[in-house]
């Protein structure tokens, strides 16, 4: 049995609850660290997640993937309990990823990375519009310009589509249904939708219904960091930087910029 409190236990955790608690035991060693009044400078966490494919359903119910914030509060309770002072803006990220990227600090037992965002290692995107150009598959056009104001812009295939409540869809970025294009196959429906965020001025990248696993796939590659980012939520939205280039389904491929 997985011993929580023997940190010289190498035994990697088998089911969602030790799972869990090694995640949230890892973090409060690293926020211990903070005692001394560096929390209130955090702007939030990214947890990064490598495991197999046949493993993410208890690393999605470890970290509450569906139930919002949850996963957040466990770790407020942990910073309150050390007296962490966390400002009331701090945010809490989840990625579930092929690689782990170097930055971030590294647990012993899984594969699993903690980054800890601080304001310098924050990208502020003072623009309000962006670009998005169709490197490979068909699209009803090769570029779009999307703005701030342009509220939610959705992707997928086909100009309208309707949902499995009965509403119907507008695609801005939409890909022909009749379109012989091979980057088109895998494309949903419902695939993804980019929003602006005033809370962190940047343009956030969303998987839909059709977007998530088991169905089709949104991963993002940025330019400086080429370990790919899979969505596996409809929830966790991603922050678009510049270059960053967006994969729907197995081979459409788009890229996004600040700058046109």
């Amino acid at each position: 049995m997985f011993n929580l409190f023997n940190k010289s236990n190498s035994e990697k955790p088998q089911d969602v609850k030790a799972i869990r608690e090694a995640i949230l035991v890892f973090i409060k060693q690293e926020l211990q660290k903070m005692e001394g009044g560096e929390g209130k400078h955090i702007r939030g966490f990214q947890l990064y997640i490598s495991c197999e494919p046949s493993q993410e359903f208890m690393y999605e119910s470890a970290v509450f993937s569906a139930e919002e914030d949850r996963f957040k509060n466990e770790i407020q309770r942990i910073a309150d309990d050390y007296a962490i002072d966390l400002p009331q803006t701090w945010t809490m990220e989840t990625a579930f990823v092929e690689e782990l990227p170097a930055k971030g600090i590294k647990m012993e037992q899984l594969n699993v990375a903690l980054h800890v965002m601080f304001p310098e290692h924050v990208t502020v995107v003072k623009s309000s519009t962006g670009y998005i150009k169709i490197l490979t598959g068909e699209a009803e056009q090769l570029s779009y310009t999307i703005k701030s104001t342009d509220g939610r812009i959705n992707i997928g295939r086909g100009r309208q589509s309707q949902d499995t409540d009965g509403f119907f869809r507008n695609n801005t970025i939409a890909f022909p249904e009749d379109s012989t294009n091979e980057g088109n196959k895998y494309i949903s429906r419902q695939h993804a939708h980019i929003e602006w965020s005033n809370e962190t001025a940047s343009f956030m990248l969303f998987a839909d219904e059709g977007g998530v696993p088991p169905r089709n796939k949104v991963k993002i590659r940025s330019k400086t960091d080429h370990n790919p980012v899979k969505l596996t939520f409809t929830e966790l939205g991603f922050a678009l930087n510049e270059g960053d280039q967006i994969i729907l389904g197995e081979s459409a491929v788009l890229e996004f910029s600040y700058s046109n």
